[in-house]
């Protein structure tokens, strides 16, 4: 249950304290201001590892089980497990998670897709029956089964060194003890009070008074740190066949939902082939559906039969090319992106050379589309981080509740938000991604790789739902096209196209909406909607470890 006591702290301090802790490390991330290339910081360089989070204390936790000579799977899931913790709003075992792991021995990549499915009793006739004309946004309807901690026990088994007590004891001290809130999850929070009011156990747990924790108030959720100490001891089984799990089932029952106790007990995480696209000598790793990463793949491939580089960085004339670019991978985001095991989905087609020149013809340099048709595939929106270890083992981490707090449902007092990811749903009986028993939804979180000469060259990711392919290419670009180094490419203005509107960051200038306005695009304001960065970029010649981190976020890299 959440208390709160005021402190007045910041998240300087939240670092200082972390270089006492830990040592000698460097750190970058915490300028909030900055929005453009110009006078930006350095990235973080060290040799020994390297954790870059969207919090300190998240970070300075991964660093600590390198330290204490853990691996990069280790530091991960002890980072993930205290996001859970002091982020509680984007993350928790109550979600799903996916992975890229590069494994130095064996120079391989390999895709962890830990996202969970529909309760075997949920349907479109179940879903008519109970009136809904689209699938919700929230609430029992809205939950599918919690993927992430099978996804964290899968990783430490295939490639973990420690055991999973020790890589959860930073959360368990955490949420037991106590933090101080750091300031833009604080006001995050805050904005989802009337959210956590609704249920019973969401208040409980994560307000106190029936506020949220302020920035610096020092937060517990002992009820977390009993739900991990469980886990800690007995595994996964701990939370897909135990008490947790018969208290995940009575809440969702209670409230009307479908799930049973096999729903969660016949949960399993799928290893994966990562899928690429080649842009002028850099292979750019996703992870195949139900995962959106093809889109970015296909906006990479559209893009790169024009002369980027010579039309400007955000200028009028290259940011339309990436916002046509991203409509028609997008129209076929739409279409084709399922889970595979109900639908037999043309990856190699979609990602090939000839059909994005075919789709690239479709693009009016002076004029944006209002829509683009999907092509013919036949021929005839969350937390990322990412580690790098001494040896150059490498995660690209994901993991999400969706929305805000997800479904804003708790599970009793385990302390566990449930997601909301059956959102991603449709109801239309003739759309691939259509609502069926035990299938995995259509996934807004991608975490992203980059090999070079068969190398590992960078582990990054965005934060932010259909913001993300979109995000990919565009610090994918910032770093191939226009030589920007790994901080300077997250922190670089952005734009978002959403919902048939353009939202550009303050950095981008009035000239360049006045052109963008003449050619069509439908402008917006919109305000923290464009995600949050974090990367490690290993140097190719000296195997130094640069790090960056968004100033969007409150996070940091730290290197030691």
């Amino acid at each position: 249950m959440l208390k709160c006591h005021t402190l007045l702290t910041s998240s300087i301090a939240i670092l200082l304290t972390a270089v006492f802790m830990f040592g000698t490390m460097i750190v970058a991330g915490q300028d909030r201001n900055a929005r453009s290339v110009k006078g930006t910081r350095s990235p973080v360089l060290a040799r020994n590892g390297m954790v870059s989070t969207s919090q300190p204390l998240a970070t300075a936790a991964g660093l600590r089980i390198l330290q204490q000579g853990g691996n990069a799977i280790d530091a991960a899931i002890a980072a993930a497990a205290v996001l859970n913790v002091v982020e509680p709003l984007m993350t928790g075992i109550g979600g799903d998670a996916f992975a890229i792991v590069y494994w130095k021995k064996t120079g391989e990549l390999h895709g962890l897709n830990a996202s969970g499915r529909a309760p075997y009793a949920m349907n479109l006739d179940y879903m008519k029956k109970k009136g809904y004309t689209a699938m919700p946004d929230s609430g029992v309807d809205a939950i599918t089964v919690p993927g992430a901690l099978d996804g964290w026990v899968s990783l430490m088994e295939k490639f973990g060194s420690m055991k999973l007590s020790d890589v959860l004891a930073p959360a368990i001290e955490y949420a037991e003890n106590g933090f101080p809130v750091s300031e833009i999850i604080a006001n995050q929070w805050q904005s989802e009070e009337r959210r956590l009011a609704r249920d019973e156990w969401a208040a409980k747990t994560y307000l106190t008074g029936g506020r949220a924790p302020r920035h610096g108030d020092i937060v517990f959720n002992k009820n977390l740190a009993a739900t991990f100490r469980r886990v800690a001891a007995s595994g996964r089984d701990a939370f897909y066949k135990g008490e947790i799990a018969e208290k995940i089932v009575k809440t969702i029952r209670d409230k009307g939902g479908v799930m049973t106790a096999k729903d969660l007990a016949d949960h399993k995480s799928t290893w994966v082939k990562p899928v690429s696209v080649n842009y002028k000598g850099y292979d750019l790793y996703e992870l195949p559906p139900n995962g959106q990463g093809m889109a970015a793949l296909q906006m990479l491939n559209i893009l790169e039969g024009f002369d980027l580089k010579a039309l400007g960085h955000n200028s009028a004339e290259y940011l339309h090319l990436l916002v046509e670019a991203k409509k028609l991978a997008f129209a076929d985001r739409a279409r084709y992106i399922a889970d595979p095991d109900f639908a037999k989905i043309p990856l190699e087609r979609l990602l090939s050379k000839e059909y994005a020149a075919e789709r690239r013809k479709l693009i009016d340099p002076d004029r944006a589309a209002r829509q683009y048709r999907p092509g013919e595939a036949e021929q005839s929106d969350t937390i990322y981080l990412t580690v790098v270890d001494k040896d150059h083992n490498a995660v690209s981490f994901i993991n999400s509740l969706f929305d805000a707090f997800g479904s804003g449902i708790v599970a009793g007092d385990t302390g566990i938000c449930l997601h909301n990811r059956g959102a991603g749903f449709s109801l239309d009986p003739a759309v691939w991604n259509r609502v069926e028993p035990h299938k995995r939804p259509l996934h807004t979180i991608i975490p992203a790789f980059v090999m070079k000469d068969g190398k590992p060259y960078l582990s990054y990711g965005i934060m932010g739902g259909d913001n993300q392919p979109q995000a990919h290419v565009q610090v994918f670009l910032n770093l191939v096209e226009f030589g920007m180094n790994v901080q300077e490419a997250g922190e670089a203005a952005r734009f978002r196209h959403t919902g048939g509107r353009l939202g550009l960051e303050s950095g981008i200038g009035v000239e360049v909406r006045r052109l963008l306005t003449i050619k069509g695009h439908s402008l917006t304001t919109m305000v923290d909607r464009f995600g949050g960065y974090q990367g490690i970029l290993i140097h190719p010649e000296t195997g130094v470890l640069m790090g960056g981190s968004d100033p969007r976020k409150d996070g940091c890299a730290m290197g030691w």
